[in-house]
């Protein structure tokens, strides 16, 4: 057993080590989020109560209506930030940043999306039903094992907490006029399955919409047509095509989509929005739209570590990171470095001042393979949690039981439109001048929680 977490165990101390510690007293997560009544369990063992399943609806293109939740589940993710809400942050900070370093590091030279809270979520999910050994490593990757536990047990949290604390995180930005959150799970089981009321549950704790589905893989052809049109007609047409090559033996596949979409605290000036140059690199330049707007900005200049930094207030609470390498610096050298206290520091440095700050115009979207993250971070991790050694014999009545698809999609919208209007008194002063016309990484937190929503880095904003 230890030979197979020690890939588990070195990402978690670095996880650790890098993560911000804040002034408040050391509450360990897994206190936080422990199930009633836990004990060491067994590695080897089954569980002491029978798997408690849900028959699935087959899938039916007509038949489009969520699943149906209970309302009195849905009051309890509604809660005000809590310590439990803060110290969950810190853990999926850690390992989305994490995540993201190594996905950016394979995509250098497109644009890159990640959810740290969706990509935790679906990991989670996931630990639902998993066997007491595979729901064991994914404690680890989360951060969230007891640390006292003896090699051949394990105390096991309650995921559902983690889940609805999680929801709690996104509730927290829908405070503004067109500001939300939007979180949709699709789930497509083979026909004769049967799954556990724990993982449905999951499913519904941290989204705001699910679906759960039989279908028939036997034709997969037919099965991805009819899985992709479901998929795209209960999204409103946002999410298309994800899943290609079925397989006629697929268990399950598992779609998250998650949405971010917002204004800025202040508008832009659209009068002011032209067509500028973007330097993508060296050699290749590109005619993109930059929105510009004079102001007050909170923003820093890091020598040591050769970028600008500039904070936009996005809802009441919410806000993004803006970072801007130095002229001769560039992205990745900066994501390389990035830790959650370093972002801290970036935030806890910011100077207030006059800017006209320049910004081009962007959303961008994603579609990214939590089996892929898992590679990038170590292939042995991949095997562990979601390959050929993972057991989820929690998960359905058949055994054995795989997860053979599990995707997020990721949106960013803006616009240049604000949720206060544009202040028309001039500033005093002369303006700082600071142009987003190359490569940048930007992160979008939730401020009260500190709880990062999204991380991403535009190389070209007309792609």
């Amino acid at each position: 057993m230890q030979t197979l977490r020690s890939p588990l165990l070195a990402l978690l101390l670095c996880c650790y080590l890098s993560g911000s510690q804040a002034n408040r007293v050391y509450v360990h997560p897994f206190h936080l989020f422990a199930a009633e009544n836990v004990s060491c369990e067994t590695l080897q063992t089954q569980t002491s109560k029978p798997l408690e399943t849900l028959p699935v609806a087959p899938l039916d293109n007509e038949v489009l209506t969520p699943d149906s939740r209970d309302p009195s589940q849905l009051d309890a993710q509604r809660q005000n930030i809590t310590e439990r809400t803060a110290v969950l942050a810190e853990l999926l900070n850690s390992l989305g940043l994490r995540m993201y370093q190594a996905l950016s590091s394979k995509q250098q030279s497109t644009n890159t999306l990640l959810s740290p809270v969706n990509t935790y979520g679906s990991l989670v999910t996931f630990y639902l039903g998993a066997s007491k050994k595979t729901a064991s490593l994914f404690q680890l990757l989360l951060g969230l094992s007891s640390g006292t536990d003896r090699e051949d047990c394990v105390s096991l949290v309650d995921g559902h907490k983690v889940l609805k604390t999680l929801q709690s995180i996104n509730s927290l930005v829908d405070d503004g006029p067109k500001d939300e959150i939007t979180t949709q799970v699709w789930t497509f089981a083979r026909q004769d399955a049967q799954l556990s009321e724990d993982f449905i549950q999951g499913t519904q704790d941290f989204s705001d919409t699910s679906f759960i589905r039989g279908v028939d893989f036997s034709k997969p052809q037919e099965a991805e047509q009819l899985v992709n049109s479901f998929v795209e007609k209960t999204s409103d047409g946002k999410v298309k095509s994800v899943f290609k090559d079925l397989n006629s033996s697929s268990d399950l596949l598992f779609l998250t989509s998650f949405n971010f979409q917002g204004n800025w605290r202040t508008a832009f000036q659209p009068e002011r929005t032209s067509l500028q140059e973007f330097h993508v690199d060296v050699t290749t330049t590109v005619m993109a739209p930059l929105m510009t707007h004079t102001g007050q900005y909170h923003y820093l200049n890091d020598m040591v570590r050769r970028c600008t930094v500039v904070k936009l207030s996005l809802s009441k609470r919410s806000y993004m990171l803006l970072v801007l390498p130095h002229e001769g610096a560039n992205v990745h050298d900066i994501e390389s470095k990035l830790r959650t206290d370093v972002m801290s520091d970036w935030h806890q440095s910011l100077q207030e001042g006059l800017l006209e700050l320049s910004l081009p115009k962007f959303s961008m979207s994603s579609v990214t393979d939590v089996r892929d993250l898992l590679t990038n971070l170590d292939p042995e991790i991949e095997a562990q949690l979601l390959g050929s050694q993972a057991e989820f014999s929690q998960l359905s009545n058949i055994k054995p039981f795989t997860i053979d698809e599990a995707v997020n999609k990721v949106t960013f919208e803006m616009s240049e439109e604000g949720a206060e209007p544009q202040d028309q008194i001039q500033e005093a002063g002369v303006p700082l001048k600071l142009s987003i016309n190359r490569p940048f990484f930007f992160s979008v937190i939730e401020g009260d929680s500190n709880a990062i929503l999204m991380l991403g880095k535009i190389t070209n904003p007309t792609l």
